[in-house]
C-alpha cells in the first residue's frame, strides 16, 4: 500500500514529488524548507527558518495522524555548519526523548536559499 500525503497546511511540493508517503506502517516525509504555506513568505535567520520547517513536518504528520513523537529518523540539511548550534536549540525544544536517530549536514545550496531543510520517517 501507498498512499499519497497531502496537506495545504504546509507548503505544496514544488517538483514531481509527494508531500508524503504512508506505506501503512511508516510514513516518509519530503524534505520541509521554511515557507509559510498561508504567505509563501521565507523568516529571516536559522531560529525562525528552523521553526517553520519544523512546523511544515508537523503539519503533514498531523494530516497522517501522527506527531513528532513518532518520527524514528531526521535528517537536517544546512546551509553551513555554523547554524548547527542555533537549529538544535529550536530542534530540541521540539522533540524529545527518546530522540529520533538524525543526520545533520552541510550542503553547497538548498532550494529557495533558504537555510535549513528538514526530512522526517515516522512509524505508527
Amino acid at each position: 500500500m501507498k498512499k499519497v500525503i497531502a496537506t495545504n497546511a504546509a507548503p505544496g511540493a514544488i517538483g514531481p514529488y509527494s508531500q508524503a508517503i504512508d506505506t501503512g506502517s511508516m510514513v516518509f516525509a519530503s524534505g520541509q524548507i521554511p515557507i509559510n504555506p498561508a504567505t509563501g513568505e521565507i523568516p529571516e535567520g536559522i531560529t525562525a527558518q528552523t521553526e517553520q520547517a519544523i512546523a511544515n513536518v508537523k503539519a503533514i504528520l498531523a494530516e497522517a495522524g501522527l506527531t513528532v513523537d513518532n518520527v524514528v529518523k531526521t535528517t537536517v540539511f544546512l546551509a553551513d555548519m555554523s547554524l548547527f548550534g542555533p537549529m538544535n536549540e529550536v530542534y530540541a525544544a521540539n522533540f524529545t526523548a527518546p530522540y529520533p536517530a538524525r543526520s545533520a549536514v552541510a550542503v553547497r545550496e538548498l532550494p529557495k536559499q533558504v537555510l535549513v531543510e528538514i526530512e522526517v520517517i515516522a512509524v505508527r
